[in-house]
């Protein structure tokens, strides 16, 4: 039996990936306030933690849970007739905002026993959801490239601050272009957009051949905030400049400003040329 391919699932959510080539610049930040600021315009929304190794949303929204994609994944494999991906999310709630999460497993050894395919099943169980915000780890790996192919929008995050950091940004960059990733679908991000650096924003987009799709700001005082208060930046910090710009990028991924389609998750990537090649 040939494994499905993107092109072959009939998906009515839109899904978004947060993806870095950088660890600590920002992902869970940005997945979680993408996720809360989404279900506030009225959206149901699911945030799956998929930083499998040190996947922190429930540490960051200060919630615990038994239920991981872990254990969704081992009930999807030893009873597929009696698996339902509700079984295995948590729901956070505050001041009537409420969305859905798939955290990540309890234990590191339960990284290394994915199945590329079965999570690739259960985020497409996610259906049901009208987005599903993906907070993937720091590497070019097998499930990262799967959870890239069927992303809608890929959400690629940068700290520019220093010479190292905007060569490792491109190098991610130039990967994505290369496993033939529409550019349309890689929307560049910056974080800490206006924080005191040698590398001017202009220049690394001639260097990239690409515009920002856009700049967060750097606020340090209400992140700690929001980390502290484990919620999102609209209840800890409601009248910061980060808080307002999280707001504008929502509004790019909503009727706000532009409707994102989600057929165009279908367009192509390097795992499902991949698995083009292989018969099971």
């Amino acid at each position: 039996m040939a494994i499905a391919t993107p092109h072959s699932i009939e998906r009515s959510s839109v899904i978004i990936s947060v993806f870095s080539t950088t660890p600590g610049i920002g992902k869970t930040i940005t997945a979680i306030n993408l996720a809360a600021g989404l279900a506030h315009e009225g959206y149901k929304v699911c945030l799956a933690d998929l930083d499998l190794q040190f996947g922190d949303v429930l540490n960051y929204l200060k919630l615990s849970s038994t239920n991981t994609i872990a254990g969704a994944q081992r009930a999807l494999l030893d009873h597929p007739d009696k698996f339902h991906v509700r079984d295995f999310l948590i729901d956070y709630s505050h001041e009537g905002l409420n969305f859905s999460i798939m955290p990540a497993p309890l234990y590191i050894y339960d990284a290394y026993q994915t199945d590329v395919q079965l999570v690739t099943d259960i985020i497409n169980d996610l259906n049901f959801f009208d987005y599903v915000i993906l907070d993937l780890n720091s590497m070019f790996s097998a499930l990262n490239l799967a959870m890239l192919d069927i992303s809608t929008v890929i959400n690629y995050v940068g700290v520019i601050d220093f010479l190292p950091a905007l060569k490792n940004y491109k190098i991610g960059y130039d990967t994505l272009i290369r496993f033939e990733y529409e550019e349309s679908k890689i929307r560049l991000v910056e974080n800490r957009a206006d924080s005191q650096k040698l590398i001017d924003g202009r220049d690394v987009e001639k260097l990239l051949g690409e515009p920002f799709y856009h700049r967060l700001p750097n606020d340090y005082p209400s992140v700690n905030k929001s980390i502290n208060s484990g919620q999102p930046l609209m209840f800890a910090a409601p009248d910061s400049k980060l808080t307002k710009s999280f707001d504008e990028l929502v509004g790019l991924y909503t009727n706000r400003q532009t409707t994102i389609q989600p057929e165009l998750a279908s367009g192509g990537g390097f795992f499902s040329k991949v698995k083009s090649w292989f018969k099971f």
